[in-house]
């Protein structure tokens, strides 16, 4: 038994151009000619009163997930049905109100064919995606996104590669068509997004400041050896500093504390305070908040509400441990 040659790297490259080329070429030829019905297809999954139904077999069904799992965390109630579990109850998942989006390149998945029945027995609208226009599936459904006509990307023209590939993106764009017909927000989608990197991101001042009883608080009066045992007792390494009506007066860091040195408890919370200290909204995003913090060489910011007066303290430390960069 010989032992398999090394691949030449230029081999390697050459190919992997070769099916990007392809497979671009095509995604630009369907955004050149988009289907006529997607207009129509973005308006009816809008108008659903009930959820969007993807099903698919193989590697189209990777692809529904796919979709189906884009318009879910965009604000389209959205699942996924495996055609042959509907075949075997699953079907009582799809009710009327749905809409049903079924994705098979050849149009004639067999698996499908119990969903067909069960939308149109029911009056279920159905959407085709397929790269043949005339097969079952398209002649079946109410509204056909028909993919264009172009060479799969591998070597022998058979492995589902460019047809997938048209597919995901003919999906993003129905989803981000829908999302922006509905207005949805950066907002609503951390809703959908609570955890990892994402959610961080999208994380408010709010949901990271520290605020009620554990906030740092002295009046302008207060005695700096009062307000010395605030700061210790709280543990955040600041004070922050009201006037008579409870608007933001100050702030008092360890580098005021430095600058005061001389005569310090003999001094009075508003004399030792740094005036007019950074502040930040509730409904800040974190990230733009790190970045003022950055900008301005600080570690720390109060939180105020629209009368100035502060209602949480949000410290950079807070912000890294989050996941916000």
């Amino acid at each position: 038994m010989t032992a398999e040659m090394p691949p030449k790297t230029a081999d390697v490259l050459a190919t992997a151009r070769r099916v990007l080329e392809i497979e671009a070429a095509a995604v630009l030829a369907m955004s050149n000619a988009l289907p006529a019905d997607f207009a129509e297809a973005v308006a009816l999954v809008l108008q659903a009163k009930g959820r969007v139904v993807l099903s698919g077999i193989g590697k189209s069904g990777h692809i529904a997930r796919k979709i189906s799992s884009t318009l879910a965390s965009t604000g389209t109630p959205s699942f996924f049905v495996h055609p042959a579990e509907a075949s075997h109850g699953d079907l009582g998942m799809v009710m009327p109100g749905d809409v049903c989006v079924l994705v098979s390149n050849s149009g004639e998945t067999a698996e499908l064919g119990d969903l067909i029945a069960h939308a149109r027995r029911f009056s279920i609208p159905i959407i085709g995606i397929s790269g043949n226009e005339n097969s079952t599936l398209m002649k079946a459904a109410d509204l056909r996104l028909t993919l264009p006509a172009a060479p799969e990307a591998c070597i022998i023209g058979l492995a589902p590669t460019t047809s997938t590939t048209l597919t995901l993106a003919l999906g993003d764009a129905l989803c981000v068509a829908v999302m922006e017909q509905r207005g949805f927000v950066s907002d609503q989608f951390r809703t959908f997004h609570p955890g990892g990197k994402l959610g961080a991101q999208l994380a408010t001042v709010a949901q990271l400041m520290h605020s009620g009883d554990d906030l740092p608080l002295v009046t302008a009066g207060t005695r700096m050896d009062d307000a010395l045992l605030v700061m210790s007792a709280k543990g955040f390494g600041v004070a922050l500093v009201l006037d008579e009506q409870g608007v933001l007066a100050g702030l008092i860091s360890d580098g005021d504390l430095r600058r005061h040195m001389d005569g310090l408890t003999g001094r009075t919370a508003g004399e030792v305070a740094t005036r007019q200290p950074r502040t930040a909204p509730p409904d800040m995003l974190a990230a733009e908040a790190v970045g003022v913090m950055n900008s301005a060489m600080i570690t720390a910011l109060v939180v105020t509400d629209p009368e100035a007066r502060p209602v949480g303290l949000l410290r950079l430390h807070d912000c890294l441990r989050a996941g916000v960069v």
